[in-house]
């Protein structure tokens, strides 16, 4: 049986028996699952192509910034990182040569970030990577429809946390 097939068995079999809140709670655990298993995929690639001086997170976070120029506080406001954990690893990507640092032009004290040429290309064989992966997830219509359909609700709920982050809204929970 693939992992589709079995996937597609266990949220057919999840549909009738979950209500809304538990439904709620199984895809925010499946959320962090996901993200384990994107960091697992992305070593896995960097094994292959022999890369071992960046994590796997590091990596993530040069596909956040790939063809940007920003600053910190960009990468920490958009809710990427925190902020001790993104100076660490801005520091080890610049010290292993995959971003490049500048000083902003308004402000001396603020870092601009952008990508070196060896981040530019580790970005781009990801990115065949990622292009590889959604041709063999996303090959009909259908597929296309449930992904969009994935995406609608995963924003959402990005909003709806962003708000409770904002606003304090104690409804939302």
């Amino acid at each position: 049986m693939t992992a589709r097939a079995r996937d597609n068995g266990i949220l057919g079999a999840l549909e009738g028996t979950l209500s809304g809140p538990q439904l709620y709670r199984e895809l925010t655990r499946l959320i962090e699952r996901i993200h384990r298993r994107l960091l697992d995929v992305v070593r896995i690639e960097l094994a292959r192509l022999g890369i071992d001086d960046i994590s796997p997170v590091q990596v993530v976070m040069l596909l956040n910034i790939q063809g940007e120029e920003v600053s910190v506080r960009d990468l920490i406001e958009r809710g990427y990182y925190l902020s001790s954990n993104a100076s660490y690893n801005l520091k080890q990507l610049l010290e292993a040569g995959y971003i490049d640092r500048s000083a902003s032009q308004r402000d001396k004290r603020a870092a601009r970030i952008k990508l070196s040429p060896r981040g530019e290309e580790l970005c781009r064989e990801l990115r065949a990577v990622e292009e590889a992966h959604a041709g063999r997830l996303i090959a009909s219509a259908e597929e296309l429809a449930e992904f969009e359909t994935a995406y609608r609700t995963l924003r959402r709920l990005e909003r709806t946390w962003t708000d409770v982050i904002r606003y304090g809204d104690p409804e939302a929970f």
